[in-house]
């Protein structure tokens, strides 16, 4: 069942008079309100009378009720009473309407009345009304209908008169008389009882129904009909909302200016005698009964009977017309009684003390489209109801109505989470300040530099309806037991504001803290998004930071703390310079709070934000070594749903070093940096680097001071390396990785050319591929057996720090870079096997001949698995052919896991002849090539004779070499060599019998020659390898040869086939006959000149010279589109 709503007090008398009207009732009333503030009643009686009242208000003195004038209408003496009278405050008449008549008055009833005899019989009349929405302007189709010598006529000077059935249009003129504009007629039915004109429309009530004219387009139309026993119309101007009332017995319709049904109805009680308006509400009077009703709801909100009405007579009522009233007269047979607005307050007030905080906030929403009270009153009413919720133990619908005040500090909440006195105390005037006993260095510690004191101490802005603020716990506790008080109150029968809710079931005291600080904690993250003031900041942010760690709320402590805040960490006053009223400035500390409760990440992220890096960095410091212990009790790292202990124990770890880093990066205390870049690169030596080269500092770290005492000793095989920098001595020198990079980026991004560095990065580099190459010698030594989810042999050597090999890497820095010294670091490879970057060190050095020999004489081991999955990794690790030397071998493996793998494992020489030759090309002396054909054909050390190699090389750079200087090669010259020369250079040969000595061999004994240009071939050279050698160059010899005239014949093939093509072409023969015509014009041939295209289109000679040679009928364009048709050679 509904709760019927509560009456409250809406008007309220502010003055009365005795009504002089000779025991004569009052028919009708009229208030008019001048412009220096005065308000004029007039009242008409039975006999024909006109009272004026006048009443005079001000702010400083109660109203004034005065009587004014009395004035007889004339032919009152024959009992015509005053139906209506209505003011012109324009221009200071007043239209009175008395027995058919209309009578023109003064405002002031100084003149007699004038009666206006152009119109009698007169049974209603309205001036018209401007809505709200035109203003003071008229339309422009009020020209349609009111017309003055061209000139349009104010609205306020025109009336609609009705009598009987015709209603006419009038205009009151300057002389005082009223000038008929329109009349209408046949149009209504019935006799015209009520008028009202609003803009361009007309409302016209008869005993039939209500009718709708308008003044533009001279349409009416009915509204609705009325039903044969209802009552005499009535119209009413609600003049907010520019609308009209419509009253069918006891109900009040609602409608718009086009007749439109708007807002709902209003039902009254009993059908009124009379209706006014005053603000949001209705007046209705019947007998002595005045009710309001709101024109929204349609409730009734007040209702009493007034005073003096002997024998219940009817009263009269009127408001102020065409403005938002704020005064209703009520006269009765007595009194004439003047009511006002309540005050706002005073009813915001009682209905809070009432606890109808709904009504409250709709009464102030009124009052605030009314313009009688202010937004920042509104936002007072919300703050003042939050807090009477807050203590009646409703946080959230507190909080809710706190959010609506946007005049609201959140200071004002302080107390409920801070005990006073704290930090905040004066920002709401909490502590009475006495300036002259604080000392001025103590008021700046608390005030702040540059801040108003009075800007501190605001007055206090409620009403005093709830107890001072304190702490939610005191608010909770305090609430249960009078929740307590309230059952007990209950069961003996007395009623209490106390809600059933929570006496049916009371809460937890555990439940409403919970609930109270989590609603804090949303209006605190509200007010962080609004515009305040640096201390009103601080304060949101900290106490918010206290709240979150009161509920144990981790994640939003952490969030809060990194990003952009406000909370206050630590300050440090001097003790002896404050007094006893500010010493609670560093009882509470976030510092304190979060230390001791172990909150440590979120200390950190406060620290790095409020730019103490150092404090941040220790923690991190200290959370990275709990983590290693495991034996933080509090670890906050975040939950990964690992299962895996070890996992969230390197995350840990990895998260304090990452937030370390973000700190660091940016940083360019260079002291500090290196205090903590040890601890990182423990745990991570890609951060670690990232620190070092960070560019998202403002200052570079910088090399800095020399430090004579670092030694590479450890790494560098007794080799040291002198006068290196400070940043590069705080490097763990066990992470060669980190000095590698930090390295590299000094040398490559940071241009730098100290040959210092480049040396030191040159032989770490070198010192790292030793070790790999060790440590591939270890994994070949050892039998092989590859899963598939190893790692291949090729990514051995890779790191996190760099993505490719160390060995890649020291070979290019090699190539690239001219600042090292080359014989340091040759030093360090020179007895190991990387022979590519002994190549590039002696290149350097310009020993070619070295140079020569490791490219000439470049070995592998190889190994190559291969199974039923075609599963292949290949492998290259430098060996010594003669040191290295195993003949195929076939191991099959017993594992069954691995029984599909078979491993061969073979050593060969790979020769790098392509590096050996191009490093001839780069020398570009002939001597160069004839240097390492000495290398191929005399190897030394006892191997074999590379004869391939010399072939190689006799066949891609034979021009380059002399044949008379191969000749001259004692005791080594080989019969490939000779004859791949000679077949090369025959010219050159001094004597024949050279070519058929070397071309046979044995087959000429002792085949002597000029002791100065040759010697007799060898006798120990094999003859079966030379053979087998002579025998491959001449088949590739002649292999080219037929392949060059096959190319040459095919070429020939297709251009004798193309002539052949082009001969038939032109030699086709084309018969016409009678019925021949041109493809074009369709033209008999006939005997005419004619032309074929390729695509055998035939057309006459006119058309062929139009069309041109090139393109035929078909818009084929021969020369861009070639036609091609097989020729013999594709057809056969």
């Amino acid at each position: 069942m509904a709760v019927k709503p509560k009456l409250r007090t809406i008007v309220e008398p502010i003055a009365e008079s005795a009504v002089d009207s000779n025991n004569t009732p009052i028919k009708s009333l009229a208030l008019s309100k001048l412009p220096d503030g005065q308000t004029l009643i007039y009242a008409g009686t039975v006999s024909g009378a006109v009272l004026l009242y006048s009443l005079l208000s001000s702010q400083s003195a109660p109203p004034e009720f005065a009587f004014i004038k009395r004035i007889s209408l004339p032919g009152s003496a024959s009992g015509g009473s005053v139906n209506s009278i209505h003011p012109l405050v324009h221009n200071g008449k007043v239209i009175v309407v008395s027995n058919g008549f209309l009578f023109l008055l003064d405002s002031s009833l100084l003149e007699p009345a004038k009666k206006i005899s152009l119109f009698k019989g007169v049974t209603a009349f309205s001036r018209k009304f401007r809505s709200q929405k035109l203003g003071s302007t008229l339309s422009s189709s009020q020209t349609n209908y009111v017309h003055n010598n061209g000139n349009s006529i104010s609205g306020s000077n025109l009336f609609a008169v009705g009598i009987g059935k015709k209603l006419v249009l009038a205009e009151l003129v300057l002389s005082g008389s009223l000038v008929i504009q329109k009349e209408i007629q046949g149009v209504l039915d019935g006799i015209i009882v009520t008028l009202l004109w609003v803009d361009d429309a007309i409302f016209v009530g008869t005993k039939v129904g209500y009718y709708l004219y308008n003044c533009v387009n001279g349409q009416c139309g009915l509204i609705f009909s009325l039903p044969d026993s209802s009552i005499v119309p009535r119209l009413k101007l609600l003049t907010k909302e520019s609308r009209a009332l419509l009253m069918v017995d006891n109900v009040g319709i609602i409608v718009d200016m086009e007749g439109q049904p708007v807002g709902g109805s209003l039902v009254f009680k009993e059908a009124p005698d009379s209706l006014g308006e005053i603000g949001s509400y209705v007046v209705a009077a019947r007998n002595s009964m005045v009710e309001l009703y709101h024109k929204k709801t349609g409730r009734c909100v007040q209702r009493f009977i007034v005073d003096g009405n002997v024998g219940g007579g009817p009263c009269v009522l009127a408001d102020e017309e065409n403005q938002i009233g704020k005064l209703v007269a009520i006269a009765t047979s007595l009194k004439l009684i003047c009511y006002g607005r309540a005050s706002g307050e005073e009813q915001i007030k009682d209905l809070l003390r009432k606890k109808n905080f709904k009504e409250a906030i709709s009464l102030v929403d009124e009052l605030e489209n009314e313009g009688e009270m202010t937004k920042e009153m509104l936002c007072f009413v919300h703050a003042q109801v939050g807090f009477l919720l807050l203590f009646d133990l409703h946080f959230k619908e507190a909080v809710d109505h706190f959010l609506l005040s946007e005049t609201m500090q959140p200071s004002e909440l302080f107390p409920f989470i801070m005990r006073d006195p704290n930090r905040w105390t004066l920002l709401r005037g909490g502590l009475p300040i006495r300036t002259k006993k604080l000392k001025c260095k103590a008021l700046v510690c608390m005030v702040g530099p540059g801040r108003s004191l009075e800007a501190w101490v605001p007055r206090n802005r409620y009403w005093g309806l709830h107890p001072p603020p304190t702490p939610l716990e005191n608010v909770v506790d305090d609430g249960l037991t009078a929740i307590q008080r309230a059952v007990f109150l209950k069961k003996a029968g007395v009623e209490t504001a106390i809600d059933d809710e929570f006496l049916l079931n009371p809460p937890s005291r555990a439940d409403l803290l919970e609930s109270a600080i989590e609603n804090m904690i949303r209006y605190l993250q509200a007010c962080r998004e609004r515009d305040l003031t640096v201390s009103v900041r601080e304060g949101v942010d900290t106490l918010l930071m206290y709240l979150y760690r009161a509920l144990n709320r981790v994640e939003d402590m952490e969030r809060l703390a990194s990003s952009e805040n406000s909370c206050i960490v630590c300050e440090i006053i001097d003790p002896l310079t404050m007094t006893m009223e500010i010493q609670w400035a560093v009882q509470e500390e976030l510092e304190a709070l979060l230390n001791d409760s172990g909150h440590l990440r979120t200390l950190a992220f406060l620290y790095a934000g409020k730019g103490m890096g150092a404090k941040a960095l220790s923690i991190w410091r200290i959370l990275a070594r709990s983590y290693s212990s495991n034996s933080y009790p509090n670890d906050q790292s975040e939950e990964t749903g690992l299962q895996d202990s070890s996992t969230k124990f390197t995350f840990g770890r990895d998260t304090a070093a990452i937030e370390a880093c973000k700190i660091l990066e940016e940083s360019s205390d260079q002291d500090l940096v290196l205090q903590h870049l040890g601890w990182i690169a423990d745990i991570n030596q890609v951060l670690a680097v990232q620190i070092l080269i960070s560019d998202k500092r403002i200052n570079l770290l910088s090399p800095g001071k020399t430090n004579d005492e670092f030694v590479l000793d450890s790494y560098l095989e007794k080799r040291i390396l002198n006068q290196l920098y400070e940043v590069i001595a705080a490097i763990d020198p066990k992470k060669v990785e980190i000095l590698q990079r930090y390295l590299q980026w000094l040398i490559e991004d940071q241009d730098s050319d100290d040959t210092q560095f480049h040396t030191a990065y040159a032989i770490l580099l070198a010192k790292s591929a030793l070790e790999n190459y060790e440590l591939e010698l270890s994994t070949q030594d050892s039998e092989i057996t590859v899963p598939k989810n190893e790692m291949k042999a090729s990514e051995l050597g890779r790191s996190s720090i760099f993505d490719s090999p160390v060995r890649e890497r020291f070979q290019i820095f090699l190539q690239s870079s001219d600042l090292y010294d080359a014989e340091e670091v040759l030093y360090m490879i020179e007895e190991s096997e990387l022979w590519l970057e002994k190549a590039i060190l002696y290149r350097k050095l310009g020993q070619e001949t070295l140079v020569l020999q490791i490219l000439a004489f470049y070995y592998a081991l190889c190994y190559v698995f291969s199974g039923n999955l075609n599963d292949i990794m290949l492998g290259v690790l430098h060996y010594n052919a003669w040191k290295f030397e195993r003949s195929l071998q076939v191991i099959a493996l017993d594992d069954i896991e691995c029984q599909d793998y078979i491993t061969f494992i073979f050593a060969r020489k790979l020769e790098n002849c392509e590096a050996a030759e191009e490093y001839c090309a780069e020398i570009g002396r002939p001597d160069a090539y004839m240097q390492l054909l000495e290398m191929y054909l005399d190897p030394k050390d006892g191997r074999e004779p590379m004869f391939k190699a010399a072939v190689r090389l006799l066949h891609n750079y034979g021009e380059m070499l002399d044949p008379l200087q191969v000749l001259e090669v004692r005791d080594l010259v080989s019969c490939l060599a000779l004859c791949t020369i000679l077949l090369a250079k025959k010219a050159q040969c001094s004597d024949a019998r050279q070519w058929k000595v070397l071309c046979f061999g044995r087959s000429l004994d002792d085949a002597l020659f000029s002791s100065n240009r040759a010697l007799r071939l060898s006798l120990d050279m094999p003859l079966q390898l030379a053979s087998d050698t002579i025998l491959k160059l001449l088949r590739a010899r002649l292999h080219h040869h037929h392949q060059g005239q096959i190319m040459h014949n095919l070429s020939r093939a297709l251009d004798v086939d193309a002539n052949l093509a082009i001969l038939e072409e032109r030699s086709r023969h084309v018969l016409i006959n009678d019925e021949s015509v041109c493809d074009s014009c369709h033209a008999r041939l006939g005997t005419k000149l004619f032309a074929m295209y390729p695509d055998d289109t035939i057309v006459c000679y006119k058309c062929y010279r139009r069309q041109g040679e090139s393109t035929s009928v078909t818009g084929r364009d021969f020369k861009e589109d070639v036609l091609i048709k097989p020729g013999w050679l594709v057809t056969r």
